[in-house]
């Protein structure tokens, strides 16, 4: 029986290589394409393939684009002098999203890849502070000094996101690290 549905458990097992889909949601989310929403589906499969022929990474701040020069790098009315460096595109959308910052970007993706170079030249055409906005933990701490120390020559403040309890979380579920750093960050009233 599986055979006869080849083409149905090949959807299913491309379903379940995305994020968070486990086989129920994959078998879920197939049969309801397949069955009950085929012009969603192709309509969806259209959307993935001119995403991907589209989609590109900005040549300045490394978030997506479907230009050299991303709609918010090429922005003159953001604030130029404010860098925001975060861990993955998908961050930059959730603050432009929700409309948290107006300065500019900068992708870190990975270390072992981050062109230091490229962020000098950034951060030394008039950045004023340079903001990490990256998950609390000892290996981010590292990266945020040593860019810190890459970037030594150039007249610059950093910072970095407040950390600590989150609204609505009693304290009990809180761990060690960030109730530390709330302890640490805290601010008068």
């Amino acid at each position: 029986m599986k055979h006869s549905l080849e083409k149905f458990n090949n959807l299913v097992d491309a379903l379940q290589q995305l994020p968070s889909i486990g086989q129920k949601s994959a078998v879920r989310l197939a049969y309801h394409l397949v069955i009950h929403d085929t012009f969603g589906a192709i309509k969806l499969a259209h959307a993935i393939e001119n995403a991907i022929v589209s989609l590109k990474r900005c040549r300045s701040c490394g978030g997506l684009s479907e230009d050299e020069l991303c709609s918010i790098c090429s922005d003159e009315r953001r604030n130029h002098e404010i860098l925001c460096i975060v861990e993955n595109a998908k961050e930059i959308l959730m603050f432009e999203e929700n409309g948290l910052f107006d300065g500019r970007y900068f992708v870190l993706d990975s270390i072992n890849e981050l062109d230091v170079d490229h962020l000098k030249a950034i951060v030394c055409s008039g950045i004023k502070e340079v903001i990490f906005a990256l998950t609390p933990s000892i290996a981010n701490q590292g990266v945020m000094m040593y860019i810190e120390d890459k970037l030594i020559e150039c007249d610059v403040r950093f910072s970095r996101i407040a950390q600590g309890v989150p609204t609505g979380v009693s304290l009990e579920n809180v761990d060690i690290l960030s109730l530390s750093k709330a302890m640490e960050d805290r601010v008068g009233i």
